[in-house]
């Protein structure tokens, strides 16, 4: 196995002796030899499994000399738009241009096009009519069926369609992507690749389908958006490869878009293997240039221990990507990773953090997840835990102590989210107190999102009262151990079901606690996720009541504004916030208030309040006396 950079050029082929790569994987990210990047942890497996790999990073997609530089590959393309779907690496929620791309050399921006997996599909298709076209990634496997597309505010196709690909490998796909690679070797034709899980492919006969479903056609769903709803409430509820059926979307001319069940969870076994593959855990030498890859930073003394979240926020995608059974890796393939990370002259003796999606998942929710899956019509975390969660921290907490006894270890962080509702769950209350001990910087970040139950309810996270607990115990951890840290949370603001007065209510609870957040998080509409389905269509989908959805650009910023109520500039969207949501009580001099009166402007209170003079002393009815019989005024 080569235990070098795959090859970028045909001159690395030569030194390779290859004639023809096999997979020449096209990808909007720069090279990143590391498993924190999709595209690294492909490419090895592939290349474990007998195969060879070639990347071209970010080509120049205005040229189709850009994606030939490495010759027409024996099996098919890879593509993927990178680590993210490309709109959200290029826009912010107000869909303002980024001026800066962590995932490109130097950070520079606009080195991928918009929707990039359907634009590098499309410049292959210029040059190779016939070869296969495998897309995967964040932005294909979230844009699988039909979908709505906030960045132009319209509802799109599969991506399968509008690509020209043959096959999406949704998910994590490493079992998948080795499926279609011995399919494609032993001559089976990409169209008749039509049995593995994990995949989704298009079709005219939908006649060998077992037991599938049919979901509303794409026709039906752009012309009523409650049937998009309909839809994602049904693909909602299969996501889980042990209970999941094939689903099928029609389109116009009897074409059919089918979605096979996901691939099955990675046994540990299969998780060790695949990130003991050979990475070189870094960036191309060839980016050194100008100044290396951003991202790089982020991930370089971290270590992934688990996939997947039961959490299943609404907001977040991770449900259709990662799913919701927890896959972890055994001590020992950490252990032997961090032992890696110490031998880096880089390294300061500090590893920034031990998780994945949420840091202190490191088991199924429940035993019967393995076998019988995830619960279709039920949540393991909301509105409450379920009576069957098994809450238990005693794994997560014996891998963090034997790290913290690796040799020129210093500190070990937990940085990516921790689950408080979780935390909160377990009766044993000794991971709570290392964590505040040993794995904390000063202060935690955590994910309330938000203070009114009416918007959580929406989120799909747990009530106020929960997080108001967590607060509680977080700072009598502290005040037991002598230490003096601090909570950060993460707030969202005009997430579905957010109106002025739930932004109200949370600005009155950070005027409570003294904090005003330094950002602040607009809800991202992106694809495939219950919260954008509220979004577009105004319905919940999960029981198809109405919700109320902010999409004024205006009030979107009278709601931000809430948040940072002190920051003077933003005074006069907070006033015009308050005024509307008829809460004037909250501007004057009172500590409860959360602005001053403009001047010129009077207070309810001071206009209702009439005018009263107060009585003179008698010192001063005495002078006021003397001055008039000495004439004075």
């Amino acid at each position: 196995m080569n235990r070098g950079f795959l090859p970028i050029s045909k001159e690395d082929l030569r030194e390779r002796n290859i004639e023809q790569l096999d997979f020449v994987y096209i990808i909007g990210d720069a090279y990143v030899d590391h498993p924190s990047f999709g595209h690294a942890i492909i490419s090895r497996v592939l290349e474990a499994n007998g195969y060879t790999v070639g990347i071209i990073s970010q080509p120049d997609w205005k040229t189709v000399e850009s994606i030939d530089v490495l010759g027409q590959p024996r099996l098919a393309f890879l593509v993927s738009a990178g680590n993210m779907d490309s709109m959200v690496n290029h826009y912010s929620v107000s869909k303002r241009r980024r001026e800066t791309d962590a995932y490109t050399p130097g950070g520079e921006s606009g080195k991928r096009p918009d929707y990039a997996t359907v634009v590098y599909c499309n410049l292959i298709r210029r040059k190779y009519k016939n070869v296969p076209i495998i897309i995967g990634g964040i932005e294909a496997s979230l844009r699988r069926m039909a979908h709505y597309d906030y960045w132009s505010d319209k509802f799109k196709r599969s991506i399968l369609l509008d690509s020209g690909a043959d096959l999406i490998s949704y998910g994590m796909g490493e079992k998948s992507i080795v499926e279609i690679a011995d399919a494609l070797a032993t001559g089976i034709a990409a169209k008749d690749i039509t049995f593995v899980a994990g995949t989704v492919y298009k079709t005219k006969d939908c006649g060998s389908i077992y037991d599938g479903i049919t979901l509303p056609s794409y026709e039906e769903m752009k012309a009523d958006k409650l049937h998009y709803a309909e839809s994602f409430a049904i693909q909602h509820e299969n996501t889980d490869p042990f209970n999941s059926k094939c689903l099928i979307e029609p389109y116009p001319n009897n074409v059919y878009v089918v979605q096979n069940p996901p691939q099955t969870p990675l046994t540990q076994e299969e998780m060790d293997k695949i990130y003991a593959l050979p990475y070189m855990r870094t960036y191309h030498p060839s980016y050194e240039e100008k100044g290396g890859v951003p991202a790089i930073q982020e991930i370089k003394f971290s270590l992934i221990s688990n996939r997947g979240c039961f959490g299943a926020c609404n907001f977040c995608a991770l449900t259709f990507h990662q799913g919701r059974i927890i896959q972890t890796r055994s001590h020992e393939s950490i252990l032997e990773e961090a032992k890696l990370l110490t031998q880096d002259p880089d390294f300061k003796g500090y590893i920034h953090d031990v998780g994945g999606p949420t840091a202190n998942f490191r088991q199924p929710a429940c035993e019967k997840q393995l076998t019988c899956g995830a619960c279709k019509n039920k949540q393991c975390l909301f509105p409450a835990p379920c009576k069957n969660l098994k809450a238990d921290h005693t794994d997560y907490l014996e891998l963090l102590r034997k790290l913290r006894a690796v040799p020129k270890v210093k500190k070990v962080f937990v940085r990516s989210g921790i689950r408080f509702d979780y935390l909160l769950a377990d009766p044993d209350t000794s991971f709570f107190r290392e964590l505040v001990e040993h794995h904390i910087s000063g202060q935690l970040k955590v994910a309330p999102e938000h203070i009114s139950n009416k918007v959580l309810l929406h989120m799909g996270k747990p009530g106020s009262e929960v997080y108001f607990r967590f607060v509680k115990e977080y700072k009598r951890m502290n005040q037991k151990l002598g230490k003096d840290q601090y909570l950060v949370p993460y707030l969202m603001s005009s997430h579905p079901g957010c109106g002025l007065q739930e932004a109200v209510e949370l600005a009155e609870y950070l005027r409570d606690i003294g904090y005003m957040p330094e950002q602040v998080q607009d809800f991202y509409p992106t694809p495939s996720t219950v919260s954008t389905v509220m979004y577009y269509t105004g319905m919940d989908p999960r029981n198809m009541e109405p919700v109320y959805v902010c999409k004024n650009p205006h009030e979107k910023a009278m709601q931000r504004a809430l948040i940072q109520y002190r920051n003077p500039k933003n005074y006069e969207l907070v006033r015009e916030a308050l005024i509307k949501a008829g809460r004037e009580d909250l501007i004057g001099f009172d500590k409860k208030c959360l602005i001053r009166p403009a001047r010129g402007y009077a207070t309810p209170a001071a206009a209702k309040k009439p005018t009263v003079s107060k009585p003179l002393k008698k010192k001063t009815i005495r002078n006021i006396h003397k001055k008039k019989k000495r004439g004075e005024k």
